[in-house]
């Protein structure tokens, strides 16, 4: 059980704080600097929509009054919408902007391929419909490439969090500035293992074809091209800004997928693990050690609490862990300002972690393309039944008004999803809390058992004291 112990807490450590001080250490004992100077090369912006209608006119407003100098095309390709995508795309008419309509919804892989067959400028600059690209980040993103090494330049995100309660703050903020931390830290030592896919370049001639499918193009297409030769790199002061979900269901949703493309990266693009990927040892440390934490977690707990009884260090361990799960639950159960703000972090933890669980129940559960479990209603909606949220920042214009004002399918859908994702998370959080009360259970009966015998031996050691031999072989009674 002391192994076990051990194990499980050198993993759990060696993830949250061992490799990121390693990288770190890396980066300032052998960092690997890259040129940056003023450079323009033409560029090709890819953007996969599918049923975006809502947001798509204020975003070509946006692509279209970008400060870049040398744009040479913006490709749109709606991946079989079906809420009037296609209409409007057909509708709207500029030198740049050029339309590829995918008759069938095949996933976002199959989309973001037919608009890279499609580039034809130096750079191809990937964007999603929601993040907005800040003043002069392309062209400082443009100006890595100035290194022939560099193959690929990942830009910073930065999020805007009003609105957001605890738990999901306590993600997309500390939880994100950690990561984007050590993502630098991978970019002066070498390469990062992914990068931020709503904002990120790469030079054209160097680009790979996805398979279909495939989830983290974020994470396939850097690894391509530094497979390739080449390097992955960050910068910090091309920004774009975002927003993710406001409540903690709707972010174990959007980490429960992500979690399962790694899964399916590992089964699409094996190479990955090999001495092919010059990033492997990042690779391992970053993202696989991460799905192993949950497994480690109940681990440690279950040789807490079995090495408990003997000593008073694992008493004293064991409380404070099950002292932690019950924070974070009640972090998540209740909303009470003080409370749900200190519990914030252990909830996000546990969260995440169940993510994790969650993500590797749907690689394996999922029956057809993995890339559905993007999809909140298994329905394809139809034009009539579209809502969807607007940024504060733009107004709602004729496109953004489509179902506004009634209840629709998948406004209730998406109510009945966030509900089940909810249970879910509680479920899984509830289960290692259940692990943990059921080992505190045969602890506490295991240490009963110990005193019950205690006593009776201690009993047995007074009856023998106050007893003894006579010497013609009877009892001498002491009272």
């Amino acid at each position: 059980m002391r192994l076990l112990f051990w194990l499980s807490l050198i993993g759990i450590v060696y993830a949250y704080a061992g490799y990121p001080l390693a990288i770190w250490a890396l980066a300032r004992l052998r960092p690997q600097r890259w040129k940056v100077a003023p450079l323009t090369p033409s560029v090709s912006i890819v953007l996969a929509v599918h049923n975006g209608a809502a947001l798509l006119a204020a975003k070509l407003e946006h692509l279209l009054g970008l400060d870049y100098p040398n744009l040479k095309e913006i490709l749109v390709v709606s991946d079989g919408s079906t809420d009037g995508t296609a209409e409007l795309l057909g509708r709207t008419h500029h030198p740049l902007l050029k339309p590829i309509l995918l008759p069938e919804h095949a996933g976002k892989a199959v989309a973001v391929n037919a608009g890279l067959a499609q580039a034809t400028a130096d750079v191809v600059l990937f964007v999603d419909i929601r993040p907005e690209i800040g003043p002069g980040s392309i062209q400082r993103m443009m100006e890595n490439f100035a290194d022939p090494k560099v193959g690929c330049v990942a830009g910073q995100l930065l999020l805007r969090q009003a609105g957001h309660d605890a738990a999901s703050t306590a993600v997309g903020g500390f939880y994100w500035r950690y990561e984007q931390w050590i993502r630098k830290c991978e970019s002066t030592f070498d390469s990062p293992v992914g990068v931020y896919g709503g904002f990120y370049a790469v030079r054209r001639a160097l680009a790979v074809a996805q398979p279909a499918g495939m989830i983290l193009d974020d994470m396939f297409q850097p690894l391509s091209i530094i497979r390739q030769g080449y390097r992955s790199v960050v910068d910090t002061h091309a920004c774009v800004f975002d927003t993710w979900p406001e409540n903690v269901a709707d972010e174990f949703h959007r980490k429960v997928r992500t979690l399962a493309g790694n899964f399916q990266l590992i089964q699409l693009a094996p190479w990955t693990l090999t001495l092919e990927n010059r990033t492997l040892f990042q690779l391992v440390s970053h993202k696989l050690m991460r799905l192993l934490v949950p497994y480690l977690m109940v681990s440690l707990l279950v040789s807490t609490l079995m090495l408990a009884p003997a000593s008073p260090v694992f008493a004293a361990l064991a409380a404070v862990q099950l002292l932690a799960i019950a924070v974070a639950l009640i972090g998540l159960r209740t909303r009470i300002p003080l409370l749900h703000r200190v519990a914030a972090p252990f909830s996000a933890l546990l969260v995440l972690n169940a993510a994790a669980v969650m993500g590797l129940y749907k690689f394996l559960s999922t029956r057809g393309p993995l890339w559905k479990i993007w999809n909140t209603n298994p329905a394809e909606p139809t034009p009539e039944s579209v809502v969807v949220v607007i940024s504060r920042k733009h107004q709602p214009g004729p496109a953004a008004q489509v179902g506004a004002g009634k209840t629709t399918r998948k406004d209730t859908s998406q109510r009945a999803d966030d509900g089940s994702v909810a249970t879910s998370t509680k479920a899984l959080l509830l289960l290692l809390l259940g692990i943990g009360i059921g080992m505190s259970w045969l602890v506490v009966r295991r240490i009963g058992s110990e005193v019950h015998g205690v006593e009776a031996l201690e009993l047995g050691t007074g009856i023998r004291e106050r007893t003894g031999s006579s010497p013609n072989g009877g009892l001498i009674h002491v009272c």
